[in-house]
Order: structure tokens, then C-alpha cells, then sequence
């Protein structure tokens, strides 16, 4: 019996995807977490042989709990389900030591299978972001070399895409469990980091960061 650990923040989500793997028979979903400190606790309490985690998790995000999981216990595959574009966060995901990524909104039948890959020892994301790998690889790129972006930390880059996506302030600090203050605090050290010298310049480079990847 294989056991898995979810980390969600949407107990309607938890629940949806532990009936898709319970479903299966061989896979059992021991711990259920709203955030990572519940899931880093729940791992040092009991044997787990797979963690699906989110993305967004209030307080540390899922990318900065997946390398916490990695250094409390390395080697334990990690798929990444998530509501994020799969074209601005995959490649994160697994240099952060995740093994696969899925939309969470997928059917049924693709997490499953991408939980199986990910138990083989497999790497699993879509076709697009493998394409997007291997070319690297023929261009004689590192695929998972670091981006401009890259000196944004996970929780900066949520709120540079969700800016992107035209969110205004108070509905990103909704979403991500955070005050407004503190999301305007974010968008202050994404302009310094970014070189950007105002609020117009900052939404513009976000809009084409996320047109550009998401076409990507």
C-alpha cells in the first residue's frame, strides 16, 4: 500500500483528490494538511511514500515546503498539483525538487497516472514543458537554467504573475493568506530586484512575463 501525504489549502480540493487516489485501491492518503508546518509536522510523525503538494500555501509556500521536505527527507518523490500555469512554475517545481507537475483541475486519470510515474522514479509534466525541456537540451541549454526572474523568491514570483494575471492588490492578498501590506511590501522588493522604476513599468513587465511564458 502506497502512502501519500496532500498539502492543500481548499479542504474541497483535499478531499476530491484523496477519493481519486484511495479510488485505485493500492494508494492510501494518510495526512491531509492545510499548510506546510501541518505537513512537516505530519512527516515526522508518521512513514509517507509520496507528497502531492500545492503551490500556494498560506505562510511558506508549497515551492519553499518542497525543499524543506527534500532536506528532512531526501529522496521522497514530490508531485506538485496546483491551479498555476504549469508553463510558469514546472520547471521551479523540480528544481526544487519536485518530480512532476499537474494542474489539479486535470481529470482524475492524469494525476493518477502522474502519481504512478512520479512513484516509478519518473519525472512527469505535460508534453509542452517536456518539449520545452529536451529542446533546451538540443540547443545545448541547461532547461532548468535560471531565469531573469530567478532572484524573485517563490512568494514574489506568485505575486509578479498574479499581477500579471491583472489581480489588483487586496485580491492577491486574499488569495495568498497575506495582508495587503504585505503583498505592496513584495511588489516594493520585485521593482528593486527587477530594476523597475515605477507601478507602470512593474505591471507591464509582468504582463509580458506571463504572455511570454504562458505562450512558451
Amino acid at each position: 500500500m502506497t502512502r501519500i501525504l496532500i498539502v492543500d489549502d481548499h479542504p474541497l480540493m483535499r478531499k476530491g483528490l484523496a477519493m481519486s487516489l484511495e479510488a485505485e485501491g493500492d494508494l492510501r492518503v494518510v495526512a491531509q494538511c492545510a499548510d506546510a508546518q501541518a505537513a512537516l509536522d505530519a512527516l515526522g510523525e508518521q512513514e509517507v511514500d509520496l507528497c502531492v503538494v500545492d503551490v500556494s500555501l498560506p505562510g511558506m509556500s508549497g515551492l519553499e515546503l518542497i525543499k524543506h521536505i527534500q532536506a528532512a527527507k531526501p529522496g521522497l518523490p514530490i508531485l506538485v498539483a496546483s491551479r498555476h500555469d504549469e508553463a510558469l512554475y514546472a520547471e521551479r517545481a523540480i528544481r526544487a525538487g519536485a518530480r512532476g507537475y499537474v494542474m489539479k483541475l486535470e481529470a482524475a486519470d492524469v494525476i493518477v497516472k502522474a502519481v504512478r510515474r512520479v512513484l516509478r522514479g519518473g519525472i512527469y509534466v505535460s508534453e509542452e514543458i517536456n518539449d520545452r525541456l529536451l529542446m533546451g537540451m538540443a540547443q545545448g541549454h541547461d532547461p532548468l537554467a535560471k531565469s531573469p526572474l530567478e532572484v524573485l523568491s517563490d512568494r514574489e514570483l506568485e505575486v509578479f504573475e498574479m499581477t500579471g494575471k491583472g489581480h489588483a492588490t487586496r485580491d492577491i492578498a486574499e488569495k495568498l493568506h497575506l495582508s495587503v501590506k504585505t503583498v505592496e511590501s513584495y511588489r516594493a522588493r520585485i521593482k528593486n530586484k527587477l530594476n523597475l522604476r515605477n507601478a507602470a513599468e512593474f505591471m507591464q513587465h509582468a504582463v509580458n512575463w506571463v504572455e511570454g511564458e504562458g505562450a512558451g
